[in-house]
């Protein structure tokens, strides 16, 4: 007889809570990218992940709200990208799947490489109301990563949404991180 399972369980990082407990807000954009990128270096040098790291702040404030880290390889679990991460526990810690709903502050994402094709496809319906990247398509793509068939024009999808998207900041930052993840022979998992 089947039995289907009754949860989900998704076990963090034992190093991301105390990552965390010092950066209650975070003014500057370019401060906020250089934390996320952190955590992409720590999640490969902790070997808790793949180089990526994701965060919800809200957009005025600079309150972290959520970080999250690939942790496709340690739990198994395709769809845990860093992203996928970050909007689950800032929906958990707001309490809606909306984060976007009437009466909450603007929140943004901000994401140490530009989305693949699966959290591209989350952003709309996550409520953020702006997208802050580093490292592109083509620097993920460039160590073996398939970020699967995405939209050319993704940028102007996401504005036709309402939706603000800014590209670059602190790119090269975040490139040598993929590159250090390929150079220790970092696992690519990439479908079929």
């Amino acid at each position: 007889m089947f039995k289907q399972k009754e949860n989900i369980q998704i076990l963090l990082p034992a190093w991301l809570s105390e990552f965390t407990k010092e950066k209650s807000y975070i003014k500057d954009i370019e401060d906020r990218m250089s934390f996320v990128i952190e955590a992409s270096q720590r999640n490969i040098a902790e070997e808790t992940g793949g180089p990526f790291a994701a965060a919800i702040f809200e957009s005025e404030s600079g309150k972290l709200i959520s970080l999250g880290v690939n942790l496709v390889i340690t739990q198994g679990l395709s769809i845990l990208h860093a992203e996928i991460i970050a909007f689950s526990l800032a929906q958990i810690k707001i309490g809606t799947y909306d984060l976007g709903a009437d009466g909450l502050a603007k929140h943004e994402l901000i994401t140490s490489t530009e989305p693949c094709a699966m959290c591209f496809g989350a952003i709309p319906w996550s409520g953020v109301s702006r997208v802050v990247t580093s490292a592109r398509d083509a620097d993920a793509r460039s160590i073996g990563f398939d970020e699967g068939p995405k939209l050319d024009n993704w940028r102007a999808a996401l504005r036709e949404r309402q939706i603000e998207v800014v590209c670059d900041i602190k790119r090269n930052d975040a490139k040598r991180v993929l590159e250090e993840y390929s150079r220790r022979g970092g696992l690519i998992y990439n479908s079929k």
